[in-house]
């Protein structure tokens, strides 16, 4: 059984703390964090707002205890992470007070008596990304005191997708990033990567020959990675206004999930070498051709309140969108892969389905959200004289397995895998820029092209994906030019 990863007392700070994504995500980790014992004593939780806000202000607002029976805290822990926590008022764009943080942060290392290491956590709009890393580096947040071995204190930068809108500003804030903070001290969050059965799609895929021995495009015939959300936009309008679905998930969490599942399985499963393995499948990925190719193989939609719920009723941002893309490695040769996504849909599901075989296909389905696990449907005779075939499922689930206990939440491992450092579940400035690279054909088509936005019912399955005729399907598969 391995052990619980060891930390050493740091300083995290958390730079939107009063936001929706601290709230309902990062304090609610924090506080499961700490009641598992594995944020260590001594650690200490800043949290930066625009303006004087007492820590308790903020607490009140959260849902610290969801997951627990009753959503009742446990006093004790509460009184353990309100020994870490404190605020300190600052303006994102105001040089001078990030040297007062500094002198704050100084003086918590001070007391102490150590050289802490330091996470500055970004949970803000990605508009402010490049002014907000800027004066990290200006005011000296970037560099640490060093410990009496004269092994420097660890400074870290930890930042929400997205990374970037396009190729041009991807580029832009990567380059300006590299100037303050090395691609060792950058995690680019993909939470979607620290869900159970995401981290096991390599496991499984190693330690079951029965399966790794088919993966590839001579028996896989399509692999179709999903997230379907119930729910709208919410309170999410300026984010979304600006984003989009492809944006959103297309270019972040589903092309992750997608290459974890189709890259060639690396030697050893480091970081160094699942990252390369990621970036060679993603760079093999062919970019939808202008015209036809985007026409069959984009699909965007938008739900019917959403331009009311923006008061913008000349919106063509997307709140749905599917993709449809082929790869030139040998190995994928006749595989189509398709990543999907939506809001104010009929369900929500996180699901990676990977079909062996063409007509009447067996489809191994690893399900990310909700009831994480896996399922095999097969193909078996029913009883009777007719022999007819009929569809049954073999299903594992990790709460029925291992117990609930057993399953950190996403944010809970981003929190300590950035802490400790190890980049295994962040995307590197390598699959960043890939991603846009690939999708940068459709954005700048659905830019300036609004005729094929399909409105979509509230609740509905939103636009029908597998509309692709049969003609350009055979060819796209068979690596010809879409024109």
């Amino acid at each position: 059984m391995s052990q619980a990863p060891k930390l050493a007392p740091s300083i995290l700070v958390i730079f939107g703390i009063t936001g929706d994504l601290a709230k309902r995500k990062v304090l609610p980790a924090l506080y499961h964090l700490t009641k598992d014992n594995l944020i260590p004593e001594g650690t200490k939780i800043i949290g930066i707002s625009r303006r004087e806000t007492p820590i308790q202000n903020v607490l009140n607002t959260v849902d610290l205890c969801i997951q627990e029976e009753g959503n009742i805290c446990d006093p004790i822990v509460i009184s353990r992470l309100n020994k870490m926590l404190s605020m300190f008022k600052l303006d994102p764009l105001i040089e001078s007070d990030y040297n007062g943080l500094k002198t704050y942060l100084d003086k918590i290392e001070l007391e102490s008596g150590l050289c802490l290491d330091r996470l500055f956590y970004l949970s803000i709009p990605p508009q402010v990304y490049n002014q907000v890393i800027e004066r990290l580096g200006s005011s000296g947040l970037n560099r640490s005191c060093v410990h009496s071995n004269n092994n420097p204190a660890k400074i870290r930068l930890l930042v929400e997708k997205p990374f970037g809108f396009d190729v041009p500003t991807a580029e832009e804030l990567i380059s300006n990033t590299s100037k303050v903070f090395s691609e060792s001290q950058t995690f680019r969050i993909d939470h979607y990567l620290a869900k159970e059965t995401a981290q096991n799609i390599l496991k499984f895929r190693r330690h079951n020959p029965l399966f790794a021995s088919q993966w590839d495009g001579r028996h896989i015939s399509a692999i179709h990675v999903i997230a379907k959300e119930k729910i709208g936009i919410q309170n999410r309008v300026n984010f979304y206004e600006q984003v989009g679905a492809l944006r959103d998930l297309v270019q972040s969490h589903l092309l992750q999930l997608l290459s974890l599942t189709a890259m060639d399985m690396p030697e050893n499963l480091t970081a160094k070498e699942v990252h390369a393995a990621k970036l060679a499948f993603m760079s093999n990925l062919v970019p939808p051709s202008d015209g036809v190719g985007i026409k069959y193989q984009a699909r965007r939609g938008q739900y019917r309140t959403y331009r009311k719920e923006v008061s913008n009723p000349h919106s063509n941002v997307e709140t749905f969108a599917s993709i449809v893309l082929r790869s030139r490695d040998p190995n994928w040769n006749g595989a189509l892969f398709q990543l999907t996504t939506g809001k104010s849909l009929d369900e929500k599901v996180t699901i990676i389905k990977v079909y062996f075989g063409d007509e009447n296909p067996n489809v191994f389905s690893f399900r990310i959200q909700p009831d994480e696990g896996v399922d095999i449907d097969l193909l078996i005779e029913q009883p009777g004289f007719k022999r007819d075939l009929r569809k049954v499922k073999m299903t594992f689930r990790y709460e029925q397995d291992f117990g609930d206990s057993s399953n950190h939440q996403a944010y809970e491992r981003v929190l300590v895998d950035a802490i400790r450092g190890d980049h295994l579940l962040f995307a590197t400035k390598e699959e960043v820029m890939a991603s846009w690279h690939l999708l940068q054909p459709v954005i700048s088509r659905w830019e300036t092209d609004s005729k094929d936005l399909e409105i979509y019912d509230n609740g509905s399955a939103g636009p029908d994906v597998s509309r692709m005729p049969k003609a350009f399907m055979t060819k796209l598969k068979a690596g010809g030019e879409i024109s």
